[in-house]
């Protein structure tokens, strides 16, 4: 499973290639399922019964023999049941030919790695053999059973036919039952060769972690001999194959050299033009925000790494079309390119967090002096590892001894420990003052441990023989060292990005909220979805390189990938990513065509039929249930979701409708009754309880009534079915309206009624049929009551109508001297003959200045003297 190596691949080159195979099945990894065409071979089933008893005719012996009827031809074998043992036949013998692979190249990785892809797309493919032979197994079963067992001794014979059938499908369920034993005894031999291959992988990583070489003087003086020859080798072959490329291949090497060179310029170009803005530090800023710099620090990284990782991918990769590299060069050019990149990375990585010549952008709190011998170490050791995995990679295209490669690890290894020790002797922390031109300090004393710790390490490991595990260790300090921390500053930016209201302040995020004109609400939204999209990024693009550093194949990576999206197994239950987003696309697709349906039939069919809103209405919905209900049965049937398997969830759904969902099913089916038994439609003026408005709008949960207040009210459609409703508009507009009028006693009743006549037969928007009408209601207390009765045809516009005629109504009174009285009442007292004698002297008395004796009025109360 693992390799001891630094990444088998150009880190530069992964990541512009990492998205391009992320996309793409892995060879193998996708079963490779052929339909050969199988031949008609003879079935091994018995021959036709002969006629029976009943349809033969005796013959005389003395006559000759009648001619015997043609036998009838064998059938031919199961054409399914062929192909499939066929199948089982190239999968067997495949697996002999992996196994002899397996055993043959034991030593290494990256074709065991291929062959484990392999052998696992087989024990798929052996698998789907018993999976499509399932469906066949059921029909045999099924048609076994409704033919049902053969007729015991004793009891009538069945037809010919009938036996024949019976024969025939007794042996196809035994050859079924056959190929799938012998599928699953290969997909066990199978898998226990995918285990093997791990078990492999696992020992060669562990064996070149641990391995122990002898260091001694012995060791250092074959190194220095074999060096020496080696190099004069190697330059013979690269001397030789420059020659030969300017002798007979300068044209092709023109033409790779100018693709190249274009390519780099358009890289160029679409990052100044499209990603300036996002990976430039503003030197003009005095103090930026800690959101712009983390922003700055991780594009200015990961844009510029990415381009140059995609040219140089592109350059190798058209010198490899032009037939430029030779096959002992083309692994050179390779780590070559690879050295180029991986210190391109490293040095951006520690640009972006040390800032060495913008101390206001700097991410950690260094001083000037600090940051620039920080940065200056972090490059020679990235150099100096390169350059271990160039010539490690030499030695393997020229089988250059074994001493040798263990010699450049040690010294790489011994280099890194040295300037991680050297390091933790520096004063780069920023001074108390903060000024970053100022000596800084030393390292807190938990960072110097820690470097001094790791760079002792490395050199004791070396120096005692782990030289594999001291040259792991270091390429892991850099190479993981700067992916984590690009990683990290990703994580840390889009987490400032997605902070609230910070989005907003970006370069980005204004030309978005420009260009999409979205509120400070949407904007904020925008930048949750900006800053999911940075986290995923980081992680899309950081994982897959740790993982390589770590001696994983790209194989491996894409193995998991594919499995990710195509089976995840859940006990017996089996998810498939790729199956849901394909379903969830099906569904998203089914609802925008139904929506696109409702419309197009609403505003084309409906509107011109001049169908009423209310049916148009009904109709919309209904086709909208229907076709979302379709799309959601077509989404989960292409998920792979068994529908037979949703009876469950049907049960559970029930008890929960029993329990506690009685209300909610209860507003849904009054729904459904209201959409079609329409006892009111959308725009319908209706009262119930004591709500009364406008219907606005109709679902299979509740109704929106929406009153003459502008108040929007949700009626839940359960009431509206149980309870008494009122609908102005059910049949048609047309609405009576009544105005009282009231006149005084001395007003003639014929005028008044006569008067009221004339005003409503004046007015164009009353109705003549039915004819307006005046009723004298009553006498009242202090006037003659009339009611002017008359009807609308359109009861929306009653309102404006009544004012109207109360208007008339009185400027018609006023002229013809008709008064409309005030209410009055009349108060008689009734006073007794006593106390009224009273009264009168009081009054002579106050007249004469004298006041009234408190003895002349009666002490008791009398309640009788306002009468009504």
């Amino acid at each position: 499973m693992y390799r001891l190596r630094p990444p088998r691949h150009a880190l530069a080159l992964c990541l512009a290639s990492f998205f391009l195979w992320i996309a793409v099945s892995p060879d193998g990894v996708s079963a490779q399922q052929q339909d050969p065409a199988p031949p008609a071979a003879a079935s091994d089933a018995p021959p036709a019964a002969a006629p029976s008893a009943t349809d033969q005719t005796a013959v005389p012996a003395a006559q000759p023999r009648a001619a015997e009827p043609p036998v009838a031809p064998e059938p031919t074998r199961d054409e399914q049941l062929a192909a499939a043992g066929e199948r089982l036949a190239a999968a067997k013998k495949q697996l002999g030919q992996l196994r002899e692979q397996v055993d043959k190249h034991e030593q290494d990785d990256s074709l065991l790695a291929e062959l484990k892809v392999k052998v696992d797309a087989l024990v798929r493919d052996v698998l789907q053999v018993s999976v499509d032979l399932r469906p066949r197994l059921n029909d045999v079963q099924t048609r076994l059973t409704e033919l049902g067992s053969a007729p015991a001794d004793g009891q009538p014979p069945e037809a010919a036919s009938v036996t024949d059938e019976r024969s025939r499908l007794n042996a196809a369920r035994a050859e079924i039952n056959a190929i799938t034993g012998q599928a699953e005894d290969l997909s066990i031999e199978a898998k226990s060769l995918s285990d093997r291959i791990s078990d492999i992988r696992r020992a060669i990583f562990t064996n070149a972690l641990f391995a122990h070489t002898e260091i001694n003087g012995q060791v250092f003086d074959e190194a220095t001999g074999s060096f020496w020859s080696d190099a004069e080798r190697v330059r013979r072959s690269i001397s030789s194959w420059l020659v030969f490329v300017v002798k007979f291949k300068a044209v092709p090497l023109t033409l790779a050299l100018l693709l190249s060179l274009a390519l780099a310029s358009v890289i160029l170009y679409v990052e100044k033009r499209f990603f300036k803005h996002i990976k430039q530090r503003d030197l003009a800023v005095e103090d930026p925000s800690y959101m712009s710099r983390f922003s700055v620090a991780f594009w200015s990284t990961i844009l510029p790494s990415m381009a140059l990782s995609f040219f140089l991918a592109s350059a190798y990769f058209l010198l490899d079309t032009f037939n430029v590299l030779r096959p002992d060069i083309a692994p050179i050019a390779a780590a070559f390119f690879a050295l180029i990149g991986l210190v391109f990375f490293v040095t951006a990585v520690s640009g972006a967090v040390l800032a060495p010549s913008a101390a206001n952008w700097r991410l950690v709190k260094l001083s000037n002096k600090g940051a620039r011998d920080v940065s200056i170490a972090i490059f020679l050791m990235a150099v100096v590892n390169g350059l271990d995995y160039l010539l490690a990679v030499i030695s393997d295209t020229y089988s250059s001894p074994v001493v040798l490669t263990v010699m450049k690890s040690l010294a790489s290894s011994v280099i890194v420990g040295f300037l991680l020790f050297f390091v933790s002797f520096l004063r780069p922390v920023l001074s108390d003052k903060g000024d970053p031109n100022a000596p800084g300090r030393p390292w807190p004393r938990a960072a110097a441990v820690t470097l001094r710790a790791t760079g002792v390490l490395l050199i004791i490991l070396a120096g005692i023989g782990y030289i594999g595990l001291s040259r792991f260790l270091a390429t892991q300090l850099i190479v993981t060292g700067a992916v984590v921390a690009t990683m990290y500053i990703g994580i840390l930016s889009g987490k400032a990005i997605s902070a609230p209201n910070q989005f907003g302040e970006t370069r980005v995020g204004r030309y978005i909220a420009r260009r999409f004109k979205l509120g400070p609400v949407g904007l904020d939204q925008s930048g949750i979805a900006a800053g999911l999209l940075i986290y995923m990024f980081a992680l899309v693009a950081g994982l897959p390189l740790i993982l390589m550093s770590w001696g994983f194949q790209l194989r491996d990576m894409q193995l998991w990938l594919f499995n990710l999206f195509t089976e995840i197994n859940i006990g017996t239950i089996r998810i498939s990513i790729f199956g849901i987003l394909g379903g969830l696309l099906l569904f998203v697709i089914g609802l925008m065509l139904t929506r696109w349906f409702q419309k197009w039939l609403d505003g084309n069919v409906m509107a011109r039929s001049q169908v009423d809103g209310g049916v148009r209405n009904s109709v919309k919905m209904g086709v909208g249930y229907l076709g979302t209900g379709i799309a959601g049965i077509v989404g989960i049937s292409a998920a792979g979701i068994d529908l037979s398997s949703l009876a469950l969830v049907a049960g559970a759904l029930s008890l929960g409708i029993g329990f506690g969902l009685q209300n909610i099913v209860s507003n849904f089916v009054s729904g459904l009754i209201l959409l079609v038994e329409r006892p009111f439609k959308v725009g319908d003026h209706v009262i119930t309880g004591v709500n009364e408005g406008i219907v606005k709008r109709i679902s299979v949960r509740a109704t929106e009534i929406e009153t003459f207040r502008r108040q929007s009210i949700i009626v839940p459609n359960s009431e509206l079915i149980n309870t008494p409703l009122g609908n102005w508009t059910h049949r048609n507009r047309v609405q009576r309206s009544e105005i009282p009028v009231s006149v005084a006693y001395d007003a003639d009743p014929q005028e008044v009624i006569d008067v009221l006549l004339e005003v409503v037969n004046g007015m164009p928007d009353i109705l003549r049929n039915p004819e307006p009408h005046v009723e004298f209601l009553r006498f009242g207390a202090s006037s003659l009551d009339f009611e002017l009765r008359f009807h609308l045809a359109d009861m929306s516009e009653g309102l404006n109508v009544r004012n109207r005629v109360r208007m008339e109504i009185l400027q018609a009174f006023r002229a013809r001297g008709i008064v409309m009285p005030y209410p009055h009442q009349d108060v008689m007292l009734h006073v007794r003959e006593q106390d009224r004698q009273v009264l009168v002297r009081r009054r002579a008395k106050t007249e004469g200045g004298r006041m009234a004796e408190p003895d002349e009025l009666p002490a008791a109360p009398d309640d009788d003297k306002l009468l009504p």
